[in-house]
């Protein structure tokens, strides 16, 4: 697959299926990952890798999060979140190691460069033949979730990234006038 191929029908995907990505996958896919634009080489960013069950130990990790929010939840809230991280074969957590103190490099540009990261994930893995979804919700930036996941204070979570086997039916790509999106200052 060409670049532009990729860059232009590379879309979410909902319904994801196994396999998870074998170790070959992955290592494309890291690699990808750390070629983001990373100013003065911080590597700003980690992932965590969540399969099998993993999957189940990030479910009661969301549970908690429900029950700390709210001590009359019902069964069926903690049971809903316990089930979230099983839609996929695999989820990656990609996090923000912010440095605080890097002069000229701002917590911005480094919560960018780990959303460049993530993004290279998703397209590695397009180009693989394999579905991804980025997924945020509450539990991104709940604090029981970056407690459990051994977040530090300047962390930032940027998202779950969502792989598997295609599932389900692809929606086309919708195209956008670029005259929307662009000023020209010519």
């Amino acid at each position: 697959m060409d670049a532009l191929t990729l860059l232009h029908d590379r879309s979410s995907m909902g319904k994801l299926g196994a396999p998870a990505p074998d170790a070959g996958q992955l290592e494309v896919i890291y690699q990808a990952a750390l070629r983001a634009p990373d100013h003065k080489e911080l590597r700003p960013w980690r992932f965590i890798e969540f399969s099998g069950e993993g999957r189940e130990r990030l479910g009661e990790l969301y549970a908690e999060a429900e029950f700390q929010a709210d001590p009359d939840a019902t069964d069926a809230t903690l049971n809903s979140a316990r089930k979230k991280p099983l839609r996929a074969p695999m989820i990656i957590a990609v996090i923000a190691k912010v440095s605080p103190d890097v002069p000229g490099v701002p917590k911005l540009e480094q919560v960018l460069s780990a959303g460049c990261a993530a993004h290279g994930i998703l397209l590695a893995a397009h180009a693989q033949g394999l579905g991804a979804m980025w997924r945020t919700g509450k539990y991104a930036f709940d604090k029981v979730v970056h407690k459990g996941l051994g977040l530090s204070e300047n962390d930032e979570l940027v998202g779950f990234l969502y792989l598997g086997t295609l599932g389900g039916r692809h929606k086309p790509v919708a195209v956008h006038a670029t005259a929307d999106f662009v000023e020209r200052w010519g």
